[in-house]
């Protein structure tokens, strides 16, 4: 948050030869709207908050859209009906600055949390985020609780995995973990760790795409180019979600959990009023409205965790966390 640099970027926004003319005078006054949007929620919560429901593991998809799940929901057995609620927030910072609270501390410290999410640094060890872009006011930090504040949390991003290890995917210099290491890590929490609530974060089916084609590993900028058509993004964006669900069912089926929610921090946009990926404070429900799915696990013990200890050993450094993510 900071005026004079909302002054600069917006003036080097307003002087982008490569964007429309009311992109450019868009784009400030959005991040006016959002310093206002923050300055409320921060007081006044909008959405629900998932410690609010009832659930013993709750598994977060990351960007996944209501609609998207819907549409391969028939494809998994442990798919049922697919609800939907209002995020709060339509970003993964803004959603971490709403959700871990101080409100819900006592809950959250008998809460194991096993996350691929970069932004639980930024959120949880700096009283919260307000993301890359700036405001000319809004709320400085957010009364969250601590790192420590879990009663058991492992932030995978932290493990430093070579490229060419089982839990690296990709190709060339194209690479991102594979959900198999958050599901590896999450079996082995799931019977080690005495928590009263598990929490799985998946950074899928949130971009890049690395099952598709190389052009398309990162597809938002040609999406909005209007290189490749939307229906082609689409179906790699089901793709990349199936190949989550996959793991996901094999999470489920070696975890024990009667009460198992299925989630998402936010959704994803498709160019909807111009709009693409995810960006903070939007309301438009492709971004603001998440999934819902009820459904149960067992564990079967049919699958043995191999990975290494998350929480031990060396640590990537921030860059190398950001391009694993795709934010680099």
């Amino acid at each position: 948050m900071s005026f004079t640099e909302w002054v600069s970027e917006s003036l080097s926004h307003l002087q982008a030869e490569n964007r429309s003319l009311p992109s450019r005078i868009a784009r400030p006054l959005y991040y006016v709207y959002v310093g206002a949007l923050l300055s409320v929620t921060k007081r006044y919560r909008w959405g629900t908050n998932v410690f609010d429901r009832e659930w013993d593991l709750l598994v977060i998809l990351d960007a996944c859209r209501v609609d998207a799940l819907r549409e391969v929901a028939d494809e998994y057995g442990f798919i049922g009906e697919v609800g939907s609620m209002t995020s709060v927030g339509s970003t993964s910072f803004e959603w971490m600055n709403h959700t871990f609270d101080n409100e819900h501390k006592e809950t959250i410290s008998r809460t194991a949390y096993v996350t691929g999410n970069t932004y639980t640094q930024r959120v949880l060890a700096q009283d919260g985020d307000t993301g890359h872009a700036a405001m000319p006011f809004g709320p400085r930090m957010y009364d969250v609780v601590g790192p420590d504040g879990f009663g058991y949390l492992e932030e995978l991003w932290k493990a430093e995995l070579s490229d060419d290890s089982d839990w690296v995917i990709g190709y060339d210099d194209e690479k991102r973990r594979s959900p198999h290491h958050t599901t590896d890590r999450a079996i082995a929490a799931g019977r080690t760790v005495d928590a009263d609530r598990h929490m799985v974060h998946y950074m899928y089916p949130h971009d890049p795409f690395p099952l598709a084609e190389p052009e398309l590993f990162e597809p938002f900028d040609p999406l909005r180019a209007g290189d490749v058509s939307k229906d082609v993004v689409w179906e790699r964006y089901l793709d990349n979600l199936r190949f989550v669900l996959d793991e996901v069912e094999i999470l489920l089926e070696n975890f024990d959990a009667d009460d198992v929610a299925i989630t998402a921090d936010h959704g994803e946009a498709f160019g909807e009023y111009g709009f693409y990926r995810h960006v903070i404070g939007c309301p438009l429900p492709c971004m603001r409205h998440v999934p819902w799915v009820e459904t149960t696990a067992s564990d079967t013990g049919t699958y043995e965790s191999e990975a290494p200890d998350s929480t031990v050993g060396k640590t990537a450094s921030e860059k190398d966390r950001l391009e694993q993510l795709g934010y680099l």
